[in-house]
């Protein structure tokens, strides 16, 4: 079971759900939140990738804004959510992720044989920061239904040389995710696996029993976990 720490960032102190396995971890993964905060939902993904063997941290990106952020799925928990990230920003975002990634390291250094390497794993907002994370940092990593993704995919200096690989897991039905928007992640950053899923928007999110799709999110796992498995080595 994990415990909350405190992280320091660029951005201050942030609090983190820390989480790792009783032996050697196979790696480090950085949990990146929904814009709901690093509630139950994202503290039982985090235990999930534990048990498969890694070291975790799941920082509370928004703490720099507002502290404890724990929003619910709402249209009050959305507008809220939204707001936090606009204020935030993805240039401090990915400050408080390089944070976590060197701290893993740290830990990862601290086993007489150390394993593995450092990678990131994002929802919905914390989608977009992994790709970021992927592409700036040179973190492999694995981003959901990130809506904010194309946004950057215009960015001919972003999308040239990526730095690390990034894989993509997008819903068939999600309304904020058009097919076209999916298609641009192949056009612009080829190479990259690219999944689709009959789902909508938020397929993982097991809280939540309006978007969870239990075949699609068991499969994206199975993906997700030999994506890592091939990478973080």
């Amino acid at each position: 079971m994990g415990q909350w720490i405190q992280l320091d960032t660029p951005r201050g102190q942030v609090a983190t759900w820390q989480a790792g396995p009783p032996s050697a971890p196979r790696g480090g993964l950085v949990v990146i939140q929904e814009i709901f905060g690093v509630n139950p939902h994202i503290r039982a993904v985090a235990e999930d990738f534990v048990s498969e063997g890694y070291a975790v941290l799941a920082p509370a990106f928004f703490d720099p804004v507002e502290p404890g952020v724990e929003l619910g799925y709402d249209e009050a928990g959305f507008a809220h959510g939204r707001k936090l990230a606009g204020e935030l920003g993805f240039d401090a975002a990915l400050q408080i992720l390089d944070a976590a990634a060197q701290r893993l390291r740290r830990y990862l250094g601290a086993f007489n044989e150390p394993r593995g390497a450092v990678g990131t794993v994002g929802y919905c907002w914390g989608g977009t920061l992994a790709m970021l994370g992927a592409l700036r940092l040179g973190l492999p990593s694995v981003s959901y239904y990130g809506a904010r993704n194309t946004a950057f995919l215009d960015d001919p200096a972003l999308v040239a040389s990526p730095r690390a690989p990034v894989m993509f897991h997008f819903g068939e039905q999600d309304p904020s995710i058009p097919p076209e928007a999916v298609e641009q992640h192949r056009l612009k950053l080829p190479g990259m696996p690219v999944h689709t899923y009959p789902a909508g928007h938020a397929f993982n999110r097991e809280v939540d029993p309006k978007a969870y799709d239990k075949p699609s999110a068991r499969l994206a796992r199975e993906r997700t976990l030999a994506f890592f498995a091939e990478h973080l080595q």
